[in-house]
């Protein structure tokens, strides 16, 4: 049964709809309606058959047209931003058409920053199709592109018009795909919502198994514990900052890597660790918690050894964070299990002492 929640605030508010089964033609009918020309935005390693699909849902009224990046995160680039904009250009469209973001959160974060970008604003529709980027990336508005000095220093906050989430997008994803979104559907878990602790405590195995009904609840219980976020702070002036939690430490090790070899999620449940771990040396949380902070992720099958990094291989990334604010380092740490904060005030033996 579809679900649908409300984000964000007037006049930008837009809806995020939770379907138990593919798009229907009318529903994508309904969404594209005001719009003349249509550039679908999608990577080489998106399958075929969602492409072929989601075309044949656009009514035939409709100009379309294709741009395809090439799968990865090395994609998120000025290169790529440049190539979708002059292919804007050349096909001449305007504030009567619109953009549709179809992939992973690569996709829809470049998608979405060419969108805030050209003519200074037009729309633009998330089909997110990876765990991650359904729980995370395409709720919120942030856009962004990398840049060789770190992760998502340029970008925009932009809401879309619309996000249709399809659970029959994860029946294909790879299990490393699909765990790398159970990274960030926990982190929602520890930082504010005690409802979705409790039913990835309980069903870790349905969770796992790829229970269609569990991940239904376990998809709406995260996109609301953002929404709520970020509505109460577009812009991350305060509370929205909490989302940020394992951020600083996960950013560092995909950049420590490259961004090779290690998913986003699978970065951020590490960071997670790390921010943990101080948070308890900190003396915020007990060892109990801490304990049963590392088991929720072990039983979710996410790897929680951070070990083989050192501090001082991740410092210069962690002091490149956007979290850097007048020269201090600002962490998300935990209180308790469902309550985060930001601080700058902390020990700083405790960043490398966390690390041993």
């Amino acid at each position: 049964m579809a679900k649908s929640i409300l984000v964000g605030k007037k006049p930008t508010k837009y809806e995020v709809e939770i379907l138990d089964k593919p798009i229907s033609k009318s529903k994508f009918s309904t969404a594209l309606k005001s719009y003349n020309k249509v550039l679908v935005v999608t990577d080489n390693g998106l399958p075929k058959k969602y492409l072929a699909d989601i075309k044949k849902l656009i009514p035939k009224s409709k100009k379309v047209y294709i741009h395809t990046l090439s799968a990865g995160e090395k994609s998120k680039s000025l290169k790529s931003f440049n190539s979708i904009l002059e292919n804007l250009a050349s096909l001449k469209f305007d504030r009567t058409d619109c953009l549709i973001a179809l992939g992973g959160g690569m996709v829809g974060d470049v998608t979405g920053f060419v969108a805030s970008s050209y003519l200074r604003g037009i729309d633009f529709i998330q089909i997110p199709t990876t765990l991650l980027s359904q729980v995370d990336s395409s709720v919120g508005g942030k856009t962004a592109i990398n840049i060789s000095q770190g992760k998502n220093l340029v970008g925009a906050f932009y809401n879309p018009k619309k996000v249709f989430i399809s659970l029959a997008y994860l029946k294909t994803l790879s299990e490393k795909e699909f765990k790398s979104g159970l990274g960030e559907v926990v982190k929602y878990a520890f930082i504010l919502n005690a409802k979705l602790h409790k039913i990835l405590n309980s069903n870790s195995s349905l969770v796992l198994s790829r229970d269609l009904k569990i991940l239904e609840e376990v998809i709406h219980e995260s996109i609301k514990t953002k929404s709520k976020i970020v509505t109460q702070d577009e812009k991350e002036n305060g509370i929205r900052a909490i989302l940020n939690f394992g951020h600083t430490f996960g950013h560092a090790i995909e950049a420590k890597n490259n961004y090779k070899g290690i998913s986003h999620g699978e970065a951020v449940v590490l960071g997670m660790i790390i921010a943990s771990e101080i948070s308890f040396l900190e003396n915020y949380i007990s060892r109990k918690e801490l304990d049963e902070i590392k088991s929720l992720i072990t039983s979710l099958g996410l790897s929680s050894d951070y070990k083989k990094y050192n501090y001082s291989d991740l410092k210069p990334f962690i002091l490149n964070d956007k979290k850097v604010s007048k020269g201090k380092l600002n962490l998300i740490l935990l209180k308790k299990i469902g309550s985060a904060f930001k601080t700058s005030k902390f020990k700083n033996s405790n960043l490398s002492k966390a690390f041993k």
